[in-house]
């Protein structure tokens, strides 16, 4: 079966999470309408997601061979195996959605621990001398990015402002994934009608966002 890999960034549970609530109509419509998917979730807040440290790559980018793994401690061979298994679930997908929640004009901490585990070389990318091809563009692959926040984001200063959606855009293209949608909720404020009029405004725009997608 093809595969949709969900990712989480959010503290806060399902039903009190404007992004949450609108990945999981997002990905409820999608399997209605896509019945050869199964879904992975992987919660980024629950998720262990490794600190990259230096003992764990032979060079920039590339982690340690299984026969350097076995000379580290318990604790750093576990940290490099962890790393491998993000990767592999990651490479192994055909569709993308990360639900994240605008955060001082970004997103939380744990999606960038997460993004630098999975751009790896000769996994995601490949150092080829002094420059850095793409690996994720064996297959049509799509990501979408759901993001909420608190205010209505005009689209003037989008490029401004949305600099997690951008950085997460560029990252994932850089990978070698061509189609990147946003799904913005946007305006979510400071009462539970004001979130809930962000979320239905962006759960109408789900079978346009599914429409465009390639898998």
């Amino acid at each position: 079966m093809k595969k949709l890999l969900y990712i989480s960034v959010n503290s806060k549970p399902e039903d009190l999470s404007a992004s949450k609530t609108v990945a999981r109509a997002f990905i409820n419509k999608f399997l209605d309408k896509n019945k050869d998917f199964e879904v992975e979730e992987v919660d980024l807040y629950k998720e262990h997601i490794p600190r990259l440290e230096y003992q764990y790559f032979e060079k920039r980018n590339c982690i340690i061979n299984e026969d350097d793994t076995k000379k580290l401690d318990d604790k750093g061979q576990e940290e490099v195996r962890k790393i491998r298994a993000l990767c592999d679930q990651f490479i192994s997908a055909n569709v993308y959605v990360i639900a994240a929640p605008m955060w001082t004009l970004s997103f939380p901490a744990p999606l960038k621990e997460y993004i630098d585990c999975i751009m790896q070389d000769q996994k995601t990318i490949k150092f080829e001398g002094k420059k850095i091809e793409p690996l994720l563009n064996d297959k049509p692959r799509t990501m979408v990015y759901i993001q909420s926040s608190g205010a209505n984001v005009p689209w003037v200063l989008r490029p401004i402002l949305n600099k997690g959606l951008n950085y997460v855009e560029d990252v994932i293209k850089f990978m070698g994934i061509k189609k990147f949608e946003e799904l913005l909720v946007d305006g979510t404020g400071f009462t539970k009608k004001e979130q809930q009029e962000a979320i239905n405004k962006a759960i109408d725009k789900i079978d346009d966002v599914i429409d465009s997608m390639k898998f």
